[in-house]
């Protein structure tokens, strides 16, 4: 199969010819002077973790100019975003794999979890969308409550795994709780489950840390899969790409199941991607941005005496259970869309952070 698909491969980059060479100028342009925007929107989106701030000014730039080769497939542009991944995570080429947002990547581990009938764990409360089609395709999902503070409770889920279980989700840092798991701790819990299951840890929102990734592991670990996106610190999220991190035994495995890997992503976002990449300015600039705002927001819901939770993300869990007033409803009247409930006891609710004129009106609107 990988042979068949390389040749097929190989037959379309030669009729492609020179007509992608000007793809590789994307990543060259040296970063200008950038504001980060702060402008007032009528509807404020504080729903989906997404950053406010818009993809780079290189990113933008690059999605503009590929535009026009978007007849072509984009296999060796692909490649060229595959080998700038691999130098970010300490791996090779082999071990990555492109998805059209980390949440493809999600569902591709679920259909191969599949494969073997039997069980998979995860928190509660923890990102979940992906687990809906689990039931269609006859896995059990099996849920850990979190800890007291909010975080994943790594022994409990070590001793729930049975016979039966395939695969154990970690998303870290979690969400919607902002919690993030101890280094050492969580290499020392992947270590022993991987003995037992795949262990598939999501690094959505690390970026938003300097914690280290556990990415570099999976080269002596064919039982880890790390997953990571551009959805977030990047800001693209609609244009969804995301990739994972895997031994090149267990990517090769996952690229069965995809009937063309690496192609489901487009010739624009792949583009972005790899301007995005190149624009350190620009990330250190949401970092910074991020946890201005949300040192902010924290102190600010706290003077409403509503408590939160640390939070190592881009957004902030905390309890309504103080809240006099209906805070959706406050939300609504003020035109800023939220989430809901994840937890009824605490009335638990998750607000993404946005720039500093949106974490400004959202307070006004629930004073």
């Amino acid at each position: 199969m990988s042979n068949r698909r390389n040749w097929l491969k190989q037959i379309g980059l030669g009729a492609v010819g020179l007509g992608l060479c000007q793809f590789e100028t994307f990543a060259n342009t040296p970063p200008e002077t950038y504001i980060l925007p702060d402008v007032d929107q009528s509807l404020i989106l504080l729903r989906s973790n997404e950053n406010p701030y818009g993809p780079s000014p290189l990113a933008r730039a690059a999605m503009q100019k590929s535009i026009n080769n978007s007849n072509r497939y984009g296999w060796n542009l692909s490649d060229e975003l595959i080998a700038l991944i691999a130098t970010k995570n300490n791996v090779s080429n082999q071990n990555i794999l492109l998805g059209a947002g980390s949440t493809e990547i999600l569902d591709l581990v679920l259909q191969y979890t599949a494969l073997q009938k039997g069980n998979f764990i995860l928190a509660e409360t923890t990102f979940n969308y992906w687990t809906f089609p689990s039931e269609k395709l006859g896995l059990k999902k099996i849920t850990v409550p979190l800890t007291a503070d909010k975080k994943h409770d790594l022994t409990a889920m070590l001793k729930a795994i049975d016979s039966d279980t395939k695969m154990i989700y970690i998303c870290n840092p979690n969400n919607p709780t902002g919690t993030i798991c101890d280094y050492e701790q969580l290499i020392s819990f992947v270590k022993e489950a991987s003995k037992k299951a795949i262990v598939f840890v999501d690094e959505a929102y690390l970026d938003f840390t300097k914690e280290k990734s556990l990415s570099n592991l999976v080269i002596e670990n064919k039982n880890l899969i790390v997953t990571k996106t551009f959805s977030k610190m990047y800001g693209l999220a609609g244009a969804r790409i995301g990739y994972a991190v895997a031994s090149s035994s267990t990517i090769e495995e996952l690229s069965i199941l995809k009937s063309s890997p690496n192609l489901s992503v487009s010739v624009v976002s792949t583009a972005a991607a790899i301007a995005s990449l190149n624009d350190d300015k620009f990330i250190q600039q949401v970092h910074t941005a991020n946890e201005e705002v949300k040192k902010y927001t924290i102190d600010q819901l706290t003077k409403l005496n509503l408590t939160c939770i640390p939070s190592h993300a881009n957004f902030i869990y905390f309890s309504l259970d103080n809240y006099k007033k209906d805070f959706f409803k406050q939300l609504e009247a003020n035109n800023i869309q939220g989430t809901k409930i994840y937890e009824e006891n605490g009335k638990w609710t998750r607000i993404t952070i946005g720039t500093m004129k949106e974490m400004q009106r959202f307070i006004e609107a629930i004073k």
